[in-house]
Protein backbone atom coordinates (compact mmCIF):
# COMPACT_ATOMS: atom_id res chain seq x y z
CA UNK A 1 0.00 0.00 0.00
CA UNK A 2 1.43 3.58 -0.90
CA UNK A 3 1.66 5.63 1.90
CA UNK A 4 -0.15 8.77 1.91
CA UNK A 5 1.31 12.11 1.84
CA UNK A 6 1.20 14.36 4.57
CA UNK A 7 -0.36 17.48 4.06
CA UNK A 8 2.75 18.83 5.74
CA UNK A 9 5.32 17.67 3.46
CA UNK A 10 6.43 20.21 0.74
CA UNK A 11 9.08 20.68 -1.62
CA UNK A 12 12.15 22.45 -1.37
CA UNK A 13 11.64 26.18 -2.80
CA UNK A 14 15.02 27.36 -2.45
CA UNK A 15 16.97 28.27 -5.87
CA UNK A 16 14.06 29.04 -7.51
CA UNK A 17 14.23 32.20 -10.07
CA UNK A 18 10.40 34.60 -9.35
CA UNK A 19 9.60 37.02 -11.64
CA UNK A 20 6.88 39.28 -10.97
CA UNK A 21 4.83 40.83 -12.91
CA UNK A 22 3.32 44.38 -11.30
CA UNK A 23 6.50 44.61 -9.62
CA UNK A 24 6.56 48.21 -9.92
CA UNK A 25 3.24 48.70 -7.46
CA UNK A 26 4.22 48.32 -3.97
CA UNK A 27 2.46 44.40 -3.54
CA UNK A 28 4.67 43.40 -5.89
CA UNK A 29 7.79 45.43 -5.53
CA UNK A 30 7.07 43.98 -1.60
CA UNK A 31 6.76 40.32 -2.00
CA UNK A 32 10.11 40.75 -4.48
CA UNK A 33 12.32 42.54 -1.35
CA UNK A 34 11.11 39.68 0.96
CA UNK A 35 11.67 37.17 -1.50
CA UNK A 36 15.02 38.75 -2.24
CA UNK A 37 15.69 38.48 1.49
CA UNK A 38 15.40 34.80 1.26
CA UNK A 39 17.86 34.57 -1.13
CA UNK A 40 16.06 33.55 -4.13
CA UNK A 41 16.94 35.47 -7.49
CA UNK A 42 13.66 38.12 -8.64
CA UNK A 43 13.18 40.01 -11.75
CA UNK A 44 10.46 42.55 -11.21
CA UNK A 45 8.60 43.07 -14.74
CA UNK A 46 6.95 45.60 -16.04
CA UNK A 47 5.66 47.28 -19.65
CA UNK A 48 9.02 49.28 -19.33
CA UNK A 49 12.72 48.05 -18.86
CA UNK A 50 13.86 51.13 -17.11
CA UNK A 51 10.56 51.31 -15.23
CA UNK A 52 11.22 48.05 -13.66
CA UNK A 53 14.97 48.56 -13.23
CA UNK A 54 14.00 51.59 -11.13
CA UNK A 55 12.08 49.82 -8.89
CA UNK A 56 15.03 47.13 -8.37
CA UNK A 57 17.05 49.77 -7.77
CA UNK A 58 14.76 51.25 -4.92
CA UNK A 59 14.38 48.29 -3.52
CA UNK A 60 18.60 47.55 -3.24
CA UNK A 61 18.84 51.28 -1.69
CA UNK A 62 16.72 49.95 0.92
CA UNK A 63 18.59 46.30 1.04
CA UNK A 64 22.09 46.51 -0.03
CA UNK A 65 23.39 43.50 -2.58
CA UNK A 66 19.78 42.52 -2.90
CA UNK A 67 19.64 39.47 -5.98
CA UNK A 68 16.85 41.43 -7.65
CA UNK A 69 17.19 43.37 -11.23
CA UNK A 70 14.06 44.65 -13.68
CA UNK A 71 13.17 43.47 -17.39
CA UNK A 72 10.31 44.08 -19.37
CA UNK A 73 7.40 41.72 -19.05
CA UNK A 74 8.25 39.16 -21.66
CA UNK A 75 11.99 38.96 -20.57
CA UNK A 76 10.52 38.25 -16.57
CA UNK A 77 8.34 35.93 -17.43
CA UNK A 78 11.00 33.62 -19.69
CA UNK A 79 13.18 33.89 -17.13
CA UNK A 80 11.54 32.91 -14.08
CA UNK A 81 10.58 29.46 -12.67
CA UNK A 82 7.73 30.76 -10.94
CA UNK A 83 5.48 34.02 -12.16
CA UNK A 84 3.37 36.52 -9.52
CA UNK A 85 1.01 38.38 -11.46
CA UNK A 86 0.53 41.58 -9.36
CA UNK A 87 -0.39 43.91 -12.11
CA UNK A 88 -3.80 46.05 -11.24
CA UNK A 89 -6.99 44.52 -11.96
CA UNK A 90 -8.06 46.50 -14.64
CA UNK A 91 -4.63 45.36 -16.76
CA UNK A 92 -5.03 41.47 -15.58
CA UNK A 93 -6.07 40.23 -18.27
CA UNK A 94 -4.36 42.04 -21.56
CA UNK A 95 -1.55 41.29 -19.66
CA UNK A 96 -1.89 37.65 -19.42
CA UNK A 97 -2.86 37.79 -23.35
CA UNK A 98 0.19 39.24 -24.30
CA UNK A 99 2.19 36.98 -22.29
CA UNK A 100 0.65 33.42 -23.01
CA UNK A 101 3.52 31.44 -24.79
CA UNK A 102 6.21 32.93 -22.41
CA UNK A 103 4.15 31.73 -19.27
CA UNK A 104 3.18 28.22 -20.77
CA UNK A 105 4.43 25.23 -18.53
CA UNK A 106 5.15 27.63 -16.16
CA UNK A 107 3.70 27.84 -12.38
CA UNK A 108 1.73 31.29 -12.55
CA UNK A 109 0.57 32.62 -9.21
CA UNK A 110 -2.42 35.00 -9.11
CA UNK A 111 -2.79 37.41 -6.26
CA UNK A 112 -4.91 40.10 -7.63
CA UNK A 113 -7.58 41.26 -5.96
CA UNK A 114 -10.76 42.15 -8.22
CA UNK A 115 -12.11 45.39 -5.94
CA UNK A 116 -14.07 48.61 -5.86
CA UNK A 117 -13.81 51.69 -3.98
CA UNK A 118 -17.15 53.66 -3.59
CA UNK A 119 -16.66 57.10 -0.98
CA UNK A 120 -18.88 56.36 1.85
CA UNK A 121 -18.94 52.47 1.10
CA UNK A 122 -15.20 51.50 1.01
CA UNK A 123 -14.03 48.52 -0.94
CA UNK A 124 -16.21 45.62 -2.10
CA UNK A 125 -15.28 42.76 -4.48
CA UNK A 126 -16.33 43.35 -8.12
CA UNK A 127 -17.76 40.93 -10.58
CA UNK A 128 -15.97 38.75 -12.19
CA UNK A 129 -17.02 36.70 -15.45
CA UNK A 130 -14.78 33.30 -14.69
CA UNK A 131 -15.66 33.76 -11.26
CA UNK A 132 -12.51 35.36 -9.92
CA UNK A 133 -9.56 36.83 -11.26
CA UNK A 134 -7.34 33.45 -10.59
CA UNK A 135 -9.56 31.73 -12.97
CA UNK A 136 -9.74 34.50 -15.39
CA UNK A 137 -6.30 33.58 -15.53
CA UNK A 138 -6.95 29.64 -15.68
CA UNK A 139 -8.97 30.60 -18.65
CA UNK A 140 -6.42 32.76 -20.33
CA UNK A 141 -3.45 30.98 -19.73
CA UNK A 142 -4.32 27.48 -20.74
CA UNK A 143 -1.22 26.29 -20.99
CA UNK A 144 0.12 27.16 -17.65
CA UNK A 145 -0.19 26.25 -14.02
CA UNK A 146 -2.02 28.42 -12.30
CA UNK A 147 -2.30 28.74 -8.08
CA UNK A 148 -4.02 31.65 -6.09
CA UNK A 149 -2.01 33.13 -3.04
CA UNK A 150 -0.74 36.21 -1.34
CA UNK A 151 -4.05 38.21 -1.30
CA UNK A 152 -4.03 38.64 2.34
CA UNK A 153 -0.78 39.86 2.53
CA UNK A 154 0.15 44.21 3.74
CA UNK A 155 2.08 45.49 1.15
CA UNK A 156 3.05 48.09 3.74
CA UNK A 157 4.74 45.37 6.03
CA UNK A 158 6.37 43.49 3.35
CA UNK A 159 7.91 47.15 2.13
CA UNK A 160 9.46 47.31 5.85
CA UNK A 161 12.93 45.97 6.29
CA UNK A 162 12.36 46.73 9.80
CA UNK A 163 9.45 44.24 10.11
CA UNK A 164 11.35 40.92 10.64
CA UNK A 165 8.70 38.59 10.44
CA UNK A 166 5.30 38.25 8.62
CA UNK A 167 3.46 36.91 10.93
CA UNK A 168 0.16 35.28 8.68
CA UNK A 169 -0.76 32.45 6.92
CA UNK A 170 -1.22 32.75 2.84
CA UNK A 171 -4.09 30.94 1.39
CA UNK A 172 -3.06 29.20 -1.49
CA UNK A 173 -5.81 27.81 -4.11
CA UNK A 174 -5.42 25.42 -7.37
CA UNK A 175 -6.14 22.20 -8.87
CA UNK A 176 -2.48 20.91 -9.52
CA UNK A 177 -1.25 19.29 -6.02
CA UNK A 178 2.52 19.86 -6.99
CA UNK A 179 1.86 23.79 -7.66
CA UNK A 180 -0.16 24.31 -4.79
CA UNK A 181 2.23 22.59 -2.64
CA UNK A 182 5.29 24.36 -4.36
CA UNK A 183 3.71 27.89 -3.70
CA UNK A 184 2.69 26.52 0.16
CA UNK A 185 6.89 25.80 -0.10
CA UNK A 186 7.33 29.49 -1.36
CA UNK A 187 5.16 31.16 1.03
CA UNK A 188 6.87 29.16 3.97
CA UNK A 189 10.76 31.11 2.27
CA UNK A 190 9.16 34.54 4.24
CA UNK A 191 10.08 34.42 7.70
CA UNK A 192 6.65 34.21 9.45
CA UNK A 193 5.02 32.94 6.80
CA UNK A 194 3.49 30.00 6.36
CA UNK A 195 1.40 28.56 3.55
CA UNK A 196 -1.82 26.78 4.09
CA UNK A 197 -3.93 25.16 0.70
CA UNK A 198 -7.59 26.71 0.91
CA UNK A 199 -9.18 24.71 -1.95
CA UNK A 200 -9.42 24.40 -5.75
CA UNK A 201 -9.74 27.25 -8.05
CA UNK A 202 -12.80 27.25 -7.99
CA UNK A 203 -12.43 28.80 -4.06
CA UNK A 204 -10.94 31.93 -5.14
CA UNK A 205 -13.69 34.24 -5.20
CA UNK A 206 -14.41 34.50 -1.64
CA UNK A 207 -10.14 34.73 -0.78
CA UNK A 208 -10.17 37.62 -3.59
CA UNK A 209 -13.22 39.35 -2.39
CA UNK A 210 -11.90 38.61 1.60
CA UNK A 211 -9.62 41.31 1.06
CA UNK A 212 -12.58 44.05 1.49
CA UNK A 213 -13.30 43.10 4.47
CA UNK A 214 -9.60 43.02 5.85
CA UNK A 215 -9.12 46.89 4.20
CA UNK A 216 -12.33 47.51 6.07
CA UNK A 217 -10.26 46.00 9.38
CA UNK A 218 -7.57 48.00 8.57
CA UNK A 219 -9.03 51.37 8.34
CA UNK A 220 -11.28 50.95 11.38
CA UNK A 221 -8.51 49.89 13.96
CA UNK A 222 -5.37 51.29 12.13
CA UNK A 223 -3.42 48.18 11.26
CA UNK A 224 -2.20 45.93 9.09
CA UNK A 225 -3.90 42.34 9.90
CA UNK A 226 -3.61 39.28 8.28
CA UNK A 227 -4.78 35.65 8.92
CA UNK A 228 -4.09 32.94 10.91
CA UNK A 229 -5.82 29.30 10.24
CA UNK A 230 -5.60 27.29 13.43
CA UNK A 231 -5.49 23.79 14.49
CA UNK A 232 -3.21 23.25 11.18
Amino acid sequence: MTEQKSPHDLPDASGLTIGILGGTGDQGKGLALRFAMAGHEVIIGSRKADRAQEAADDLRSVVADLPVRGAENPAAATAADVVIIAVPWEGHRPTLESLRSELAGKIVVDCVNPLGFEKGKGAFALPVEEGSAAEQAAAVLTDSRVVAAFHHVSAKLLLDPSVESMDLDVLVLGNDREATDLVQALAGRISGMRGIYGGRLHNAHQVEAFTANLISINRRYKAHAGLRVTDV
